[in-house]
């Protein structure tokens, strides 16, 4: 339900009220607990059109048309449950509802594609998505290896963007938002903008904590889709297919480490000569005191 409040807070704060009620919210959550806030959530806020489903989104998908397909939206956001382990794999591997054409299965072991790709055949030919994910599904191999090889050839991904770790209190560890696009603009086409933000928060022990002018840091760098030094850089598709075999990890296109300083190694040797010498003199000096004192 966060999500979907902060997109109705969004568009209120940028249109105005009138507008903002006009958007269609949907949601499925298969925890009851997690459900039960979400339709509360909804209920406070005055959004009691929101429609809150509860299931099980990879084995029993609560948004289809009219033919039984996948409903079609024009946006779509998620923080799925990393990495788990016990899913609807056998259900998901009929591939009842399209979710697999064009793409492999994922493994039996890892759900995390399985939720990516129920999100892609969530979006209408215009649609776009922001898909909170952990890392390795940046970077392992296998068949989900080529399953993002696939959706990169399909040019769906707009931009990658490394987060701070514990920016959740049940997450500890860093994660990434891949933001998807079926209808890119042409400048972007056959582009993805990689955007390292792991080192811009608010340290607050616990749970680290995003500033206001990090996430304006971060939207205005996905606005100019231009490199940043040290922050950002926009790379081919091809580049990454052919020189990078589909790895999305944003380090590999984002150095944000300090440049060690270069070391003038004769330079240092004089001074230290120097320094040798400067020594020498005084203690020749400080033996002659104690001479003249009679030590």
């Amino acid at each position: 339900a966060g999500f979907l409040l902060e997109a109705y807070d969004y568009l209120k704060n940028k249109a105005g009220e009138k507008i903002a009620k006009t958007l269609y919210l949907y949601g499925q959550e298969i925890n009851l607990s997690t459900f039960a806030i979400a339709k509360i959530n909804m209920f406070l806020h005055g959004l009691d059109s929101a429609d809150i489903r509860r299931g099980d989104t990879l084995s029993n998908p609560q948004f289809l048309d009219e033919f039984g397909t996948i409903k079609k939206f024009d946006i779509c956001v998620t923080n799925f449950p990393y990495s788990i382990k016990e899913w609807a794999y056998e259900s998901f591997a009929t591939n009842k509802f399209g979710r697999l054409e064009g793409y492999d299965m994922p493994p039996v072991s890892n759900a995390d594609y399985a939720f990516i790709l129920h999100i892609i055949k969530s979006l209408n030919s215009n649609g776009r998505a922001g898909v909170v994910a952990p890392h390795g599904v940046l970077f392992r191999g296998g068949s989900e290896g080529r399953i993002r090889e696939q959706m990169i050839k399909n040019d769906l991904i707009e931009a990658v963007i490394a987060m701070p770790a514990k920016l959740f209190y049940t997450v500890s560890i860093p994660v990434c938002i891949i933001i998807f696009n079926k209808n890119k603009q042409e400048s972007h086409k056959n582009k993805i903008l990689f955007v390292n933000a792991e080192n811009e928060y608010s340290d607050n022990k616990k749970q680290n904590i995003l500033r206001n002018q990090d996430i304006d840091k971060i939207t205005r760098t996905f606005d100019d889709y231009k490199d940043v030094d040290k922050y950002a850089c926009v790379v081919d598709t091809k580049e990454i297919g052919e020189e990078n075999e589909y790895n999305l990890n944003v380090r590999r296109y984002v150095d944000s480490s300090e440049e060690e300083e270069i070391i003038d190694v004769s330079a240092v040797w004089q001074e230290l000569k120097k320094l040798e010498k400067e020594r020498e003199d005084i203690d020749k000096k400080v033996e002659g005191y104690l001479n003249e004192l009679n030590y």
